[in-house]
This record gives C-alpha cells, sequence and structure tokens, in this order.
C-alpha cells in the first residue's frame, strides 16, 4: 500500500493523478531543525516526515514531502504565522523572482529515496490594495510563501522556470520516477 504522510489536500489530490490506491496518514513529526539552506531544510523534513509514518507501516510505500518558498534575498518561507506574516512573504515576493522547493522522501522496505524539485516563479509587482485584496479573498495560512499558485494568486505569476506541481506542493513526474524505480508503479 503506499501512504501519504501529508495532510495536504493538495498532495492528495496531486498523487491521485498517478494513483488512486493509496492512503493518508498525516504525520506528527517536529518539524523544527536548524537547518538553514532551503533544500537541505525541505530534504530533511521530508524524510523526517516520512520516517514518523513509516515505523507502523514497514510493509508500505511511505511518501513525505515539505515545500518551502525561497525569497530573492535568501530567506526561507514556509507557512505564516499570521496575516501580518503573509503580506510581508508576499511584499518580500512582489516583483521578484523566487525559488520554490519540494524534498520528497520516499521510504518501502530498506530503501529510502530522498530528492529536491525546485522551480522558479517570477511575480508581478503587487499593490498594497492588491495585497489586501488577495488577503481578503484566499486562506494563505496553511501555504508556503503564503500563496497558492494554482488559486487566485495566478494572476500575479508572470512566468514559471520548473515543475508547475512543484510549487502546488508535489512534483508529480519526480515521485513518479522515485515510486517507478521501487516497481511501485
Amino acid at each position: 500500500m503506499i501512504v501519504l504522510a501529508s495532510a495536504s489536500p493538495r498532495r492528495k489530490e496531486l498523487l491521485a493523478l498517478l494513483t488512486q490506491d493509496f492512503v493518508v496518514e498525516p504525520s506528527n513529526a517536529d518539524e523544527s531543525c536548524d537547518l538553514k539552506e532551503a533544500t537541505e531544510l525541505v530534504r530533511f523534513l521530508a524524510h523526517k516526515k516520512a520516517a514518523d509514518v513509516f515505523v507502523g507501516r514497514q510493509g508500505d510505500v511511505v511518501i513525505g514531502a515539505d515545500t518551502v518558498v525561497e525569497a530573492p534575498d535568501g530567506e526561507i518561507f514556509g507557512k505564516p504565522n499570521d496575516l501580518d506574516d503573509a503580506r510581508r512573504m508576499l511584499g518580500a515576493l512582489s516583483g521578484n523572482t523566487h525559488r520554490v522547493h519540494t524534498g520528497v522522501c520516499v521510504m518501502a522496505g530498506d530503501k529510502i529515496l530522498k530528492d529536491v524539485s525546485s522551480t522558479q516563479v517570477c511575480f508581478a509587482p503587487l499593490s498594497d490594495a492588491e495585497l489586501g485584496r488577495y488577503l481578503k479573498q484566499e486562506n494563505v495560512m496553511d501555504k508556503a510563501g503564503a500563496y497558492a499558485i494554482q488559486g487566485s494568486a495566478a494572476r500575479f505569476v508572470k512566468s514559471v522556470s520548473g515543475c508547475f506541481f512543484n510549487v502546488v506542493g508535489l512534483p508529480v513526474s519526480m515521485v513518479y520516477e522515485m515510486l517507478g524505480s521501487l516497481h511501485v508503479l
């Protein structure tokens, strides 16, 4: 059985593009750590989440994932703490190109596969009025970088270089290759 170690409805929808034969068991792993480099951080947290769920499911294939936004100045944005934090994050992304990193860990038997997908996203400049309207319209509190590219933030996106689905929360083609290498799909 494939187990998605995530409560994210977006990850569930994306994994369903590959298979309907999976269950969701959100990880309760402590996500605190001292890593400051974005790709190291998401790789570490994806592994931590997968390992947390894998403990009770050794006969299964467990997928863990973690996504962050790396601002142009290198600051790592996870989910905002509050609306002021969301406004700050979006202000930093406004008119700039940033990177979205998703770490994926697949655990099966004695195999542990880990990889990171990185995508560049260029935002148009956002006025204070646009930011205010967006924050009233969209629930940003559960989204890294305070935006969902597949939601109403799409209007701010000038270009995407790399995997679009990575920005949504799960790099589908990378996960497909990882599962294929384990002969799961």
